[in-house]
């Protein structure tokens, strides 16, 4: 499962790129930038919590 996700965020790493330069209009580049930046924190708290144990600390 795990090198699915590489490869399925490395597919996904490059159509954002193309889509990137794609397009002109520098607001709407920052709005993607702004996009991937809330997706990308979402994965990171996301791998955080599963990675923690659960319970309190001793």
């Amino acid at each position: 499962m795990q090198d699915e996700d590489i490869a399925l965020n490395s597919v996904l790493g490059l159509e954002l790129n193309r889509v990137f330069f794609a397009i002109r209009e520098t607001a709407n580049k920052q709005k993607i930038i702004e996009f991937a930046r809330e997706v990308l924190q979402g994965e990171r708290e996301d791998l955080t919590e599963s990675v923690l144990p659960e319970g309190p600390a001793s």
